[in-house]
């Protein structure tokens, strides 16, 4: 056994880069260090190949895959990649005595499609679609892998695909990543290739109440993959405590016995149409009968995208500096924190507006007025006009087509969906989303008020949770479809006289919170009307 420095097997290491480079430098590669106990634990799946002999590292940072490998076995020939030319030379200095680590200072994505591997082991890079080279290296992905994948993918999904690829036979991988994947549109394809490849064995969703990685604001996975013949089965664990960290021990060492079956699916049962979180977190919506998607009711859209928030939106102080007249300006809520209560009045942004809070959007086309002109051109100057979204846009600086919504649901929570009644009729930005009541196939639209009272319940929050997407610290997230393809119960199945009820405990909650009282025993029971009905 090599005997390693005390700090080569903790992140001391990690610790002092971190002390010595600026965050924005780490952001800017991704930089995010893995704990050295949750890497060792993912060495240990790689150990438990027999055949074990080459590794590959694709993300190498600091090595600290590598250093927890090294500690259990000194024979091992590991190759590297990196693309960051600092961390590269701190690692090079750091594994500078070991022949038998080759680090190379080029991009995994490009580089070694023809080698196999028997352990393939990384925290790849968080970057979204736009913060990377998506265009090339999605092509490079589907040449390679023949495989088509969504143009919003994010990178570390390709990382995954690609070491895949390169296992050998009986080759084994471990990838730490964000769960994002599991339960978004872009994951969709990703999960049809690990079905289809049927090397997934075991995913491991950590949810701790701190983030795995510092700085980042994602739930992780860990997950396990293997290149042999020995299983049919995926399994998913829920991990929400170092102290859970022990069940990943007992699962490696029992492979591929399991020491459990719960949560256990064979590839055929695995939908990659659906949000995995339905393999291994329970299910509000099977408690409740009749069921409809979202969707028969209304429809859920973004809010207003400007491209430049801060060149777009203004207050009565910027109004006046620049003298831009008030029909040329949109009334807008542009933050959450400018709408705390349930319902939004004219009152409320009248308030905002005399508190010269930010409640306007420039409105500007076919304005001939010369002080818009001005500040138009104004913006060119600085380039407004050639931004990503403007630049798509004629004219540039035209607003997308939102009429005012009369429901905005929050995008971002952590105590379940927030409805807000937009009585002002004023228009939102994507702070919230836009809730459009539409016709049933019964030809009648909902009543707005029964559809509100209902969003306001416990039930309806707890039934769209099932289809949330989570991040780091207990935050969900909702994008549109999510909510339109989210589950409620079946208004239409109530009777006169229940409507009549709820409308009237609606009505009372109403007042009480417009005289800034709770109101919430009167949602009480509008929850409990709605359970009785539909359990």
């Amino acid at each position: 056994m090599i005997e390693l420095k005390e700090n080569i097997t903790n992140n001391s290491i990690e610790k002092d880069y971190s002390k010595s480079i600026s965050l924005s430098h780490r952001k800017k590669f991704a930089q995010f260090f893995t704990p050295f106990p949750i890497a060792d634990l993912m060495a240990k799946w790689i150990l438990g190949n027999p055949d074990l002999k080459t590794i590959l590292e694709p993300a190498f940072g600091l090595g600290v895959f590598s250093r927890a490998i090294l500690s259990h076995n000194e024979n091992l020939s590991i190759k590297a990649f990196e693309i960051d030319e600092i961390i590269f030379a701190n690692a090079k200095n750091i594994f500078d005595e070991f022949e038998n680590v080759s680090i190379h200072l080029q991009d995994y994505m490009y580089n070694d499609w023809k080698n196999k591997y028997d352990g393939i082991i990384c925290n790849p890079p968080y970057f979204k679609f736009h913060d990377y080279d998506n265009k090339n290296i999605l092509k490079e992905i589907e040449t390679n892998l023949n495989c088509k994948l969504n143009g919003f993918t994010n990178l570390y999904t390709l990382f995954l695909l690609k070491s895949i690829f390169q296992l050998s036979k009986n080759g084994r991988c471990a990838f730490i990543i964000p769960s994002e994947f599991l339960n978004s549109d872009y994951g969709k394809l990703v999960k049809t290739y690990l079905i289809k490849s049927k090397t997934l064995r075991h995913i491991f969703v950590i949810d701790f109440e701190e983030n795995v990685f510092d700085d980042a604001l994602t739930t992780a996975s860990i997950i396990l993959c293997a290149n042999d013949n020995e299983t049919s089965e995926v399994q998913f664990s829920n991990i929400q405590s170092i102290n859970d960290l022990n069940q990943i021990q007992e699962i490696i060492n029992s492979y591929p016995n399991k020491i459990t079956t719960k949560q256990v699916y064979n590839f055929s049962e695995l939908n990659p149409e659906i949000k995995w979180k339905a393999y291994y977190q329970k299910q509000n919506a099977i408690n409740f009968k009749n069921l409809v998607p979202f969707s028969k009711y209304a429809k859920v859209v973004r809010g207003i995208a400007t491209g430049s928030n801060d060149y777009f939106t203004f207050n009565q102080s910027k109004a006046k500096e620049f003298s831009i007249n008030e029909k040329y300006l949109l009334p807008c809520i542009c933050r959450a924190i400018n709408s705390k209560s349930t319902f939004f009045t004219e009152l409320d942004f009248e308030a905002l507006k005399s508190d010269d809070k930010i409640v306007y959007l420039l409105n500007a086309v076919n304005s001939n007025d010369k002080n818009v002109i001005s500040y138009l051109q104004k913006g060119e100057e600085e380039q407004i006009n050639k931004k990503f979204l403007t630049s798509s846009r004629t004219p540039w600086y035209s607003l997308e087509n939102r009429p005012p919504a009369p429901i905005w649901v929050s995008v971002f929570n952590r105590k379940g969906l927030r409805f807000i009644r937009n009585e002002a009729n004023i228009s939102n930005l994507t702070t919230f989303h836009c809730i459009y009541p539409k016709q049933t196939n019964s030809f009648t639209q909902i009543n707005i008020d029964l559809l509100f009272a209902y969003l306001l319940t416990e039930t309806a929050k707890q039934i769209f949770e099932d289809n949330s997407r989570e991040y780091g610290n207990g935050l969900q997230k909702f994008e549109p479809n999510d909510i339109n393809k989210g589950k409620m119960l079946d208004l239409e199945l109530i009777d006169e006289k229940t409507k009549e009820s709820i409308l009237n405990l609606y009505k009372n909650y109403k007042i009480e919170v417009t005289e800034n009282k709770n109101g919430e025993e009167y949602l009480k029971k509008i929850n409990e009307i709605f359970i009785e009905k539909f359990t």
